[in-house]
């Protein structure tokens, strides 16, 4: 134990622990918010397809030799949430099936162009690092945690804002329309913020990774309570101390960012199931 303290001690003298800290820390808070309202409104399949598509467009981002590809990704991202949401209610192609067809897709060809036109001599370790996260929160360079902040900043501005107007949408549509709340540019606005969200977590666990970092705190929280405020502020809470302790972790063992901060997620809720388990009895 003395020779962890030790070790995280001389960690903490780096300035790149504290980036990674602020910048996982902020992206799981913002994650956890938007988590609840999309798993109460069954959407929490469209953070999976556009973390589909965001891999696919980073590849391109990669073969077109970007130096930002934060640029391309995240306005096209939103411009696909856009189109889902529309195409989603309006077209023939319904909901989940554009999104399948679009996150496969995506997938598929982001794949396909690494392969072809990628200049590393190492594409598979390439396209797993992007897919399943690596040590590049370690890395980030101050340029990123600004971006990574003003964006988090902005999407919890926005979710406490309009949080009885997302609460009326969330829980019931038909309510809101009758209370003269625009339902459409809600789901839009819900849309959007989750694109951004997603874009920014793709540093942090990996394209396959983030539907976990959005879906887990909410169901977590909703084992052992029932409100909607105490749902949030639990959710946020655990969320944030599994992203702290994940890369705390993840920088002592060195282990995938990512996937330690899943599975800390993994472990909340299989005890939050066992507390909700008890209440009941």
């Amino acid at each position: 134990m003395t020779e962890i303290f030790s070790k995280l001690q001389m960690y903490f003298q780096f300035s790149f622990v504290y980036r990674a800290l602020i910048v996982g820390t902020l992206i799981a808070l913002c994650s956890s918010l938007l988590g609840v309202t999309l798993v109460l409104k069954r959407f929490s399949f469209i953070g999976d397809g556009l973390s589909h598509v965001a891999f696919g467009i980073m590849c391109i981002a990669a073969v077109l030799h970007f130096s930002n590809d934060m640029l391309l990704i995240l306005p096209v991202t939103v411009l696909c949430a856009v189109l889902l949401l529309n195409r989603g209610q309006n077209s023939k192609l319904k909901g989940d099936a554009s999104i399948a067809l679009l996150s496969v897709s995506a997938l598929a060809m982001g794949y396909l162009l690494m392969n072809i036109f990628s200049a590393s001599a190492n594409v598979s370790g390439d396209v797993c690092t992007t897919l399943f996260g690596s040590t590049s929160i370690l890395t980030l360079t101050k340029t990123d945690v600004l971006l990574s902040t003003v964006l988090s900043v902005l999407v919890i501005t926005i979710y406490v804002l309009f949080y009885h107007k997302i609460f009326a949408v969330t829980f019931d549509e038909a309510f809101a329309i009758g209370t003269g709340i625009n339902v459409k540019s809600y789901n839009l606005m819900i849309a959007v913020v989750t694109a951004v969200i997603i874009v920014l977590a793709m540093k942090l666990v990996g394209s396959l990774l983030i539907s976990a970092l959005i879906i887990f705190p909410a169901l977590s929280a909703m084992r052992v309570f029932k409100s909607y405020r105490a749902v949030i502020i639990c959710s946020a809470l655990l969320s944030v101390s599994c992203a702290f302790l994940g890369i705390i972790v993840a920088i002592l063992f060195g282990t995938p960012v990512g996937s330690t901060i899943v599975g800390i997620d993994i472990f909340a809720f299989l005890i939050f199931s066992l507390i909700g388990v008890l209440k009941k009895c």
